[in-house]
């Protein structure tokens, strides 16, 4: 592991100050994702921030009856809270389904966010990726490619984003709340929060640098059967081959998320009217402009079929 300076912000504003003063910085809160890019020496920051001692791990509720997420939240702690069972059973099933139980005891709600967008070649130091080294290329191109994307894909990158909560967090039309160095607050829809890959993939958030999350709200609770699906190689401990986040109420209407198959949580809100025709007709509007390989083509029909079991298990 490479030489880096260290220090403990004691505020939002202190954190993003210290972030834009160093061009190599990092945040660090559970660091389940930044120290093993760390010690394969695929981060390499100068500088750590380390955030853990700012007061943004409580959830409250909001004005409208939504809810305020602190960034500090630890994914077992919003899996069981009672309000995000209760009201966003959604999102505390996909928190369940994600990483290990000592993974979520230690991972925050804003390091889930920005863990990194990701693929086996994307780890090798030896292979070309334009993530690691932008220009440099893509080895999943030509490569093996079971587990990465069918749609959003791009000439440069055809990794795919891993978190299940931002799936969910997407199906229910999540907002992330920051700050930047100069003070201003921002307020990012989560459909604008990831960004596909294009030309840069190294630039995965809509995030200016510095820019800290402090916050994740959802709005007030929307009601209907909410299910998420993941399907994997194996039952824990594996990231999502498709994955399904649904809210699906009585009339048939409803939200459609789809995990494991794009740079970013994968929704399209025209391809919803749909639903009421079925998961084939969902999926073909959902998919409808995915660049699958011969070897990942299987997911197009899985995303069906994924879709099928959910719509079937919220008719009960």
């Amino acid at each position: 592991m490479r030489a880096f300076t260290y220090e403990r912000a004691s505020s939002v504003e202190a954190a993003a100050v210290a972030a834009a003063q160093n061009a190599d910085a990092k945040f660090i809160a559970g660091g389940t994702n930044l120290l093993d890019l760390m010690k394969l020496e695929i981060e390499k920051p100068s500088h750590l921030i380390d955030v853990n001692g700012i007061d943004l791990d409580t959830i409250e509720r909001t004005q409208d009856g939504g809810l305020r997420i602190g960034a500090l939240v630890r994914n077992t702690d919003l899996a069981a809270d009672v309000t995000v069972r209760r009201d966003y059973g959604l999102l505390s099933r996909a928190l369940v389904a994600g990483a290990s139980g000592q993974l979520r005891n230690k991972a925050t709600t804003a390091g889930n966010l920005l863990q990194r967008t990701r693929c086996p070649y994307f780890y090798d130091p030896n292979q070309p990726c334009n993530k690691r080294n932008p220009g440099s290329g893509c080895s999943a191109i030509g490569g093996v490619t079971r587990h990465l994307g069918v749609v959003g894909v791009s000439e440069a990158c055809l990794a795919t984003h891993p978190s299940d909560m931002a799936v969910a967090m997407r199906a229910l039309d999540a907002v992330v709340e920051t700050v930047k160095p100069n003070g201003e607050k921002r307020s990012i829809p989560m459909a604008d929060f990831h960004r596909l890959p294009g030309d840069t993939p190294h630039i995965e958030t809509a995030l200016e640098h510095g820019e800290f999350i402090t916050n994740v709200v959802l709005p007030s609770p929307i009601g209907g059967k909410q299910i998420y699906r993941k399907v994997r190689d194996r039952a824990s401990y594996a990231f999502a081959l498709v994955s399904v986040a649904a809210v699906i109420h009585s009339d048939g209407s409803g939200k459609v998320a789809v995990g494991g198959v794009a740079h970013k949580p994968w929704r399209i809100e025209a391809a919803e009217a749909e639903l009421p025709n079925g998961a084939r007709a969902m999926a073909s509007a959902l998919l409808a402009d995915a660049r699958p390989t011969e070897e990942n083509k299987f997911k197009i029909s899985l995303t069906e079929r994924t879709l099928a079991a959910v719509l079937s298990e919220a008719k009960g």
